[in-house]
């Protein structure tokens, strides 16, 4: 009797800039049919909470994009997007898409002002879809305003000693005397809201969100003064008017204080981005019953290893005593080294130094063939089906 056919499940994290999860996936799928065609092929697009998350989420799970009207964070209409599970119970939102960073041009980066309201318009739009749980993923956001602008999305008001509505972003919080949540909106207290976060920063402090993340936001060392003292002060009305402790809670100062905000006014859940989209998606139980995973990511480095899919794609591989093979586009020396994360063995798409403009055009092609030179190498230690 002729040996069963190789399940191999392919679960590789977007090829930045190049190629999302799902059309990663299919060109290693194509690749390893040409070598082995009688191979049956598991299809999970991965991602880590990071760029493309909504995405991989959505093509892992039949799920669908859905576009929203929101402000950008310095108060521009745009239109942003996020995902719908197949089952149209849970949300995912990236904060990047209505109040990320790369939204601004360099002339347009204002720390003090920028606000995260457009991302609370996103949560409000995802509860209008009926979803009752929310994924957010916060990375790459242009705000440090602490969550404010989600929370004002979503009804709640920051007042000042007087009583008046602060204007919006993190600079204005340095005058923050109270936190009015009577008209949040009332299907939050309904809805899990789980928040991708790989940083353990602190809200405020030399390592705290003004300090470590404003700069690269566009804030001086006068302004990031300023937003330090900012998130101080919400730390303290959050722990006198809504009877949280956020300031010292790991990750806390993730994009611009989201983290604490999320927490304290959500009360959101932090998670390694990398674990909660496996949990969303129900990885583990799919891969089980395989006998190949096949991840990778545009470059494997020494910080594929702090909470990268690919790292993560690797511990559920050893978990359930599968052999894991990790195809990326470039390798660096320090990820080079024999079983480097447990990996049965990485191979390369990318051989020649090229210009990186012509990357989008090649990495299909090239990620297509070392995954066929792969499985050329696992077709070899095949048992040979009787004639």
């Amino acid at each position: 009797m002729p040996p069963r056919p190789l399940k191999i499940a392919i679960c590789p994290n977007a090829f930045k800039g190049t190629l999302t999860a799902s059309q990663a996936a299919d060109c290693i799928e194509r690749g390893f049919r040409r070598a082995l065609p009688t191979a049956t092929f598991l299809k999970i697009p991965f991602a880590d909470g990071g760029d493309g998350t909504a995405q991989a989420i959505a093509d892992a799970t039949g799920g669908r994009l859905v576009s929203a009207r929101v402000l950008d964070p310095i108060g521009r209409p745009i239109r942003a997007r996020f995902a719908l599970t197949g089952d149209q119970r849970t949300a995912i939102i990236e904060m990047a898409l209505a109040s990320g960073l790369a939204l601004l041009a360099p002339d347009e980066l204002n720390a003090l002002l920028a606000t995260s309201f457009g991302t609370g318009q996103l949560i409000r739009a995802a509860l209008g879809r009926g979803a009752r749980n929310i994924v957010i993923g916060i990375g790459g956001s242009a705000t440090t305003d602490g969550a404010t602008g989600i929370a004002r999305a979503l009804g709640i008001r920051f007042l000042d000693a007087k009583g008046r509505d602060l204007p919006e972003g993190g600079g204005s919080l340095i005058h923050l005397a109270h936190i009015d949540t009577a008209n949040l909106d009332p299907r939050i207290a309904h809805t899990a809201i789980r928040v991708a976060c790989d940083v353990n920063n602190p809200l405020y402090g030399p390592r705290g969100a003004a300090h470590v993340y404003a700069p690269q936001k566009g804030a001086s060392p006068a302004q990031v003064k300023i937003l330090d003292q900012s998130l101080r002060r919400l730390a303290h009305i959050i722990k006198r008017d809504l009877g949280k402790s956020i300031a010292t809670l790991p990750g806390a100062g993730a994009a611009g204080g989201a983290g604490a905000g999320l927490v304290a006014f959500l009360s959101a859940t932090l998670q390694p981005g990398a674990q909660l989209v496996a949990q969303t998606i129900h990885l583990q139980e799919r891969l089980k019953g395989c006998d190949l995973i096949i991840t990778g990511e545009g470059r494997l480095d020494a910080q594929t290893a702090h909470g990268k899919a690919p790292a993560a794609i690797a511990q559920f591989a050893k978990k359930l005593r599968i052999p894991a093979l990790a195809l990326c586009g470039s390798i660096s020396q320090d990820a080079a080294r024999p079983n480097f994360l447990g990996f049965h063995a990485i191979f390369p798409a990318l051989f020649d130094q090229i210009d990186m403009r012509d990357l989008p055009k090649i990495a299909a092609a090239s990620l297509e063939r070392s995954a066929y030179h792969a499985a050329r190498l696992i077709a070899l230690n095949l048992p040979r089906r009787p004639r």
